[in-house]
C-alpha cells in the first residue's frame, strides 16, 4: 500500500492543532483565541520539526504538476499531429 505523504502531513497538523486547541480552551481562553494561538502553534511546530514530511509533500507536488504537465504536453502534441495530417489530406 503506497503511503500518501500530504494525507500524513495534514493529519500532524490537525493533530497539533487539535491538541494544541484543546490545551487552551481547557485553561478558560476564549475559543475564537484558542483557535488562533492553536493555528500559530501547529504552524510553528510544524516547521520547525517536520521538515522532513514537508519536504515529502513538497516532491508529491511536483510529481503530482509534473505528470499533469507531460499528459497536457501529449494531449496537444496529438492535436497538433491530428490537425497536421488533416490538412495534408486536405491538399
Amino acid at each position: 500500500m503506497k503511503k500518501n505523504p500530504v494525507l500524513k502531513f495534514v493529519l500532524i497538523r490537525l493533530g497539533l492543532f487539535v491538541i494544541a486547541f484543546s490545551v487552551m480552551y481547557a485553561i478558560g481562553i476564549d475559543p475564537f483565541f484558542s483557535a488562533l494561538y492553536a493555528a500559530v502553534i501547529g504552524l510553528s511546530v510544524s516547521l520547525i520539526f517536520f521538515n522532513k514530511q514537508r519536504a515529502e509533500v513538497s516532491e508529491a507536488i511536483e510529481r503530482w504538476v509534473q505528470r499533469k504537465s507531460d499528459r497536457d504536453t501529449a494531449a496537444e502534441d496529438s492535436a497538433a499531429e491530428d490537425s497536421a495530417s488533416e490538412a495534408g489530406s486536405a491538399r
